[in-house]
């Protein structure tokens, strides 16, 4: 066999395995239940494909795993669960037209999903008007539940105010006041860096320089390049998904961070994960960590997750798939309906159980704006460590020392008459 039709070969190889775990994502399970029994369904939109597909399949493995757990303990209010998979590519056109696809086609009862901030915001309007519960599991903008709040659409995942307001004042005390941004071109990023501006300004911090990188930038040197001749103290990276593994490698080859302290509001598992041992550093906030001492039920989800994905271990985007289908679960429950008011106003106030929330504090999704006070992890990349011991985290917050007030943030609630 020549080098080049082993190199044909080895992609095609490639490319059907990652077919194939497309297609096991996106697969709905064989009905386990008898044909009389009207399941109650979910739609779930999150990216399978684009730079941010990685943080995506999480999500989903953790709302799979949380739909065969209450399938297997009798379903919600004694029918089953049925979740309901499409790739929004990460993309607020494509998300939509598939939350159209899941109501036209499959009469889904409730959606849920996203990543990207820009398709969070989308489908908060798409299911305003079709007066339908949304549940953002993984989108951080603050507009979702702060100045574009609505009385359907609930979040899980922090906003990007709580990320920055986890680790802004030990980055400022401890490397200094000169920073200067590399930020992603988009809805996320822009509120990430406002949101970090904001404190800087408080506290007699300066701007040394900001960049703005296009979503699916490859090449930062550019970006780098000036940094060098900037010589900030702190190069605050705001990227997501491919995009800031691209650009941690790229620091790592020009030695930057040996010379300025590179940190940021959000590190994921997934990330950490796909750098190379010479590019995991940084002081950064994590949303939820499989690793914390003496939390209740930790062990065990640890355990049964690693269990049905052989091995791999739950990241905080697998929490936020869990514990959002598991939260409409229990708003449904609490409500007694499917009426998309009844299971809102369950939603209001509730408190994630130990067994849900896994982590020390109570998790509530706040009546106000409907934003989850989970507890926020900053900490620091752990040198030299071996997957999936990546970071190390130095405290454990809870959200409701670091979220804005729903006023400060914007929120003002409205409700259908």
């Amino acid at each position: 066999m020549t080098n080049q039709s082993a190199l044909i070969d080895r992609r095609s190889i490639l490319k059907a395995g990652a077919a194939a775990g497309i297609a096991g994502l996106l697969a709905t399970p064989e009905p386990t239940w008898a044909a009389s029994e009207k399941p109650i369904k979910i739609g779930m939109v999150d990216p399978i494909t684009s730079i941010f597909a990685a943080m995506g399949h999480s999500e989903i493995k953790g709302a799979k795993f949380a739909e065969e757990e209450i399938n297997k303990k009798g379903g919600i209010m004694s029918r089953p669960l049925q979740l309901i998979v499409e790739d929004g590519a990460g993309n607020p056109g494509t998300s939509i037209d598939k939350a159209k696809r899941l109501v036209a086609r499959e009469k889904i009862d409730f959606l849920m999903g996203t990543v990207n901030s820009a398709s969070s915001l989308a489908l908060s309007q798409f299911a305003n008007q079709h007066n339908m519960l949304f549940l953002c599991t993984g989108g951080h903008v603050d507009a979702l539940t702060g100045t574009n709040c609505n009385w359907n659409t609930f979040r899980t995942c922090s906003t990007t105010w709580m990320l920055t307001a986890g680790d802004f004042e030990t980055l400022f005390d401890k490397f200094g006041k000169s920073w200067y941004f590399i930020t992603t071109d988009y809805a996320f990023g822009h509120a990430e860096q406002a949101d970090y501006e904001k404190q800087l300004k408080r506290h007699g911090g300066t701007m040394a320089g900001s960049a703005l990188a296009p979503v699916g930038t490859t090449d930062f040197s550019s970006y780098l390049i000036e940094v060098k001749a900037k010589k900030p103290k702190v190069l605050c990276l705001l990227l997501a998904g491919d995009d800031q593994v691209n650009c941690m490698k790229q620091i790592a080859q020009f030695g930057i961070d040996k010379e300025i302290a590179v940190a940021g509001a959000l590190i994921e598992l997934e990330q950490l994960q796909a750098l190379p041992e010479n590019a995991r550093y940084g002081w950064w906030t994590a949303e939820w960590y499989w690793k914390q001492p003496n939390t209740p039920h930790l062990a065990d989800f640890v355990k049964a997750y690693r269990a049905k994905y052989k091995g791999e271990y739950p990241s905080a985007r697998s929490w936020f798939g869990y514990a959002s289908t598991y939260a409409i679960k229990l708003a449904v429950e609490r409500a007694k309906s499917l009426e998309t008011m009844k299971v809102v106003r369950g939603m209001e106030g509730l408190v994630l159980p130990p067994e849900v929330a896994l982590q020390p504090n109570a998790p509530m999704y706040r009546a106000a704006d409907h934003q989850l006070m989970l507890s926020m992890f900053p900490g620091h990349v752990l040198k030299g460590a071996q997957y999936p011991d990546l970071f190390d985290v130095s405290s454990i917050i809870p959200g409701e020392k670091l979220a804005l007030s729903p006023a400060a943030a914007g929120c003002k609630m409205t409700y259908p008459s």
